[in-house]
């Protein structure tokens, strides 16, 4: 039984370091809505003096082993009514310890004002990715040695990206591409092929809210990415606000899993929330899903804001 668990352990081990490598390389999020600016570094909220910053955790495939685990900090505040700023972190790890793979960006949003109700911000993002392997004690059940993982990896490489950002009272719509360097992190080398860069990945995104009543929004929103040689993701949300307090939605990810949200603001400066995945692929007989949760904090630096009745992260 021991041997077994090994004998898959490993194979998924080598299928997530192949997907990480040759398909879609950044983390996906069920609640993306609430830390847009990992994804797009246009994002903006028009709300000189708050700082909106939080953490968000990620178990994929509950179970697995070797499945991905992803921690995330970001940080976004508007210095004027023209300049917006953000920071992230992204701690990926990816086989227990064989893949980590660590992001650091700063962004950057200039805002256009297009009317009374309406701007486009147009965002840069820079940073560096640190990538390190770890195959030390890796064995395979019949294959004892393998030259491709007997040399462990650690190497830093820039990052560079933009995006466009449209906002109005109650919608948004964005366009992004987080990494627009296609950096090798394996190659050929001493007569072994070698897989891996960096791929470009596209980012669609926008939303709505709909007041039902001054007790309920409703916010349908939707996520895509695109990434060349890859089916296209897609990510469709429903949720619903009560109170200005209480939020439940769900979503679907295209042809991926069925998933379940809930955040509460225990007061008006601190939000958390959960997210369950259910996967409908074929992982799924080997995991018992995914599971998210996040913690944002809203902190008034100048002390302009009298009220939080709406999400700077979502309207």
């Amino acid at each position: 039984m021991k041997l077994l668990k090994t004998r898959w352990g490993i194979c998924i081990v080598l299928l997530l370091f192949l997907f990480k490598l040759q398909a879609q390389q950044d983390p996906q999020y069920t609640q993306y809505m609430y830390n847009m600016n990992v994804v797009n570094p246009a994002y903006t909220t028009n709300e000189l003096g708050m700082l909106n910053f939080g953490t968000l955790y990620r178990t994929q495939w509950e179970n697995a082993v070797g499945a991905p685990k992803t921690l995330t900090f970001f940080a976004h505040t508007a210095l004027s009514e023209k300049i917006e700023m953000g920071t992230s972190i992204i701690a990926d790890d990816i086989g227990d310890g064989s893949l980590k793979e660590n992001n650091i960006y700063v962004d950057f949003a200039y805002i256009l004002k297009l009317d009374e109700q309406s701007n486009l911000s147009l965002g840069l993002k820079g940073g560096i990715t640190t990538f390190e392997t770890n195959f030390n004690g890796f064995r395979f059940p019949e294959i004892q040695d393998d030259p491709a993982f007997n040399e462990n990896l650690n190497n830093t490489f820039p990052n560079i990206g933009l995006g466009a950002f449209y906002s109005r009272d109650k919608f948004y719509a964005g366009l992004s591409i987080p990494n627009l360097l296609t950096s090798k992190h394996l190659e050929n080398r001493d007569g072994i092929t070698r897989i891996g860069a960096e791929a470009i990945h596209l980012f669609s995104m926008a939303g709505y809210v709909f007041d039902v009543n001054p007790n309920l929004k409703l916010k349908p929103s939707i996520l895509t990415k695109m990434v060349t040689g890859t089916p296209i993701t897609a990510d469709f949300s429903f949720n619903a606000l009560f109170n200005n307090r209480f939020e439940a939605g769900v979503s679907y990810r295209l042809e991926d899993s069925v998933n379940a949200m809930f955040n509460i603001s225990v007061v008006p400066a601190l939000r958390i929330g959960y997210a369950y995945d259910y996967t409908l692929s074929n992982i799924g007989s080997f995991s018992n899903g995914s599971h998210e949760i996040f913690v944002l904090f809203d902190l008034d630096l100048w002390g302009l804001k009298k009220g939080y009745d709406k999400s700077p992260r979502f309207y």
